[in-house]
């Protein structure tokens, strides 16, 4: 494994190092308050009316908001899910969101993946120990795991992000369970989501306390996918593991 010099470093360093500048510059700058439900409050009614208008152009700018949202990390996105869902539609508005998700995950994918990634992942190889064992362990099951990791809500998506760049697992599974592992919390979140328009024509000023009481059921799936589905996930692996050691012994013994 070449070793890198003081400049490679700072090259490929360089990409995280800007990603950090922009949040601090995002706090700094006070935007962070337009990722709260004051965007909606606010603005929602008038977004809607320019996505009925002009369909194409808010989509496409929809998720271009997502993806640098999700890129540089900024943290609020279920606002701008909601939103989502205000302005496209529960259906619409999942994919639209997944889809801007995905693409600013590729981003902070490759950024971690290109800076310390792929020196990781050969000094991983090298060492031949534990990390390198989990590195191909999560090769050989790259969508199962992240599938799993994306669907549960309670799993910080940056932190699936950055560790998988990091851990330099293959793209194509990572983007298909990305966009897929993001869509039953997504579409309940759009779902709540299209419903405020109506309470905000009827004078309703929606806050978190509001959204639980009003969505309290919707909103158990949320905690249902968080707590019982890696339980679910779990049992039925642990069912195949049996299934295919009674196999294999079967075999032998015939």
């Amino acid at each position: 494994m070449a070793k890198r010099t003081a400049k490679d470093w700072a090259l490929r360093l360089t990409p995280l190092a800007v990603i950090a500048g922009l949040v601090a510059v995002f706090f700094a700058l006070g935007w962070n308050r337009y990722l709260s439900m004051d965007l909606i409050r606010e603005h929602g009614l008038n977004l809607q009316a320019y996505a009925q208008a002009h369909w194409w152009i808010a989509l496409v700018a929809f998720v271009a908001v997502y993806a640098v949202a999700t890129a540089s990390t900024i943290p609020g996105p279920v606002f701008l899910t909601l939103l989502g869902g205000m302005m496209f539609g529960p259906w619409v508005g999942a994919l639209a969101q997944a889809a801007g998700a995905t693409i600013g995950s590729v981003v902070i994918y490759s950024v971690y993946r290109t800076s310390i990634g792929t020196w990781l992942r050969a000094k991983f190889e090298a060492d031949a120990g534990f990390m390198d064992r989990i590195a191909k362990g999560i090769d050989r099951n790259a969508f199962t795991t992240l599938f799993t990791l994306r669907v549960i809500p309670s799993v910080p998506f940056v932190l699936v992000n950055a560790t998988a760049g990091m851990m330099a697992v293959p793209l194509r599974p990572y983007v298909i369970a990305t966009f897929i592992g993001l869509l039953p919390s997504t579409f309940i979140y759009t779902w709540i989501g299209s419903q405020l328009g109506g309470l905000l024509r009827a004078g309703v000023r929606p806050d978190l306390p509001m959204l639980l009481r009003q969505f309290f059921w919707p909103l158990m799936g949320v905690v249902f996918l968080s707590l019982l589905l890696p339980i679910g996930i779990k049992l039925v692996q642990m069912a195949r593991a049996r299934s295919g050691r009674a196999a294999s012994a079967n075999r032998a013994e015939a």
